[in-house]
């Protein structure tokens, strides 16, 4: 993002800093909108918090319960790419 023009806030007493309104619109930052505050070097950094914590397959591998023949490889493709052509059939 190109340098922008320098926007000023004050912390209240409360220890609140309001975003300017150009900013966050830019970031599509809403209310209630959870940012992440890291202490730089150069200042505070704010990113946006991600909505789910990181998982890896392991840890939910076997989580849903499934009853039934298992699905062979060449079923699973078939669901896929249904699935994908659905969703890309209403764009």
């Amino acid at each position: 993002m190109a340098q922008s023009e320098t926007l000023i806030t004050t912390v209240s007493t409360k220890g609140q800093v309001i975003l300017p309104k150009a900013i966050r619109q830019r970031r599509d930052w809403e209310a209630g909108t959870r940012l992440i505050v890291e202490e730089t070097s150069d200042g505070v950094l704010l990113k946006r918090a991600p909505a789910f914590a990181p998982t890896r397959p392991e840890d939910v591998f076997g989580m849903l319960a499934y009853k039934g023949k298992p699905k062979t490889l060449e079923e699973m493709d078939a669901g896929i790419a249904s699935a994908v052509r659905r969703r890309y059939e209403r764009s």
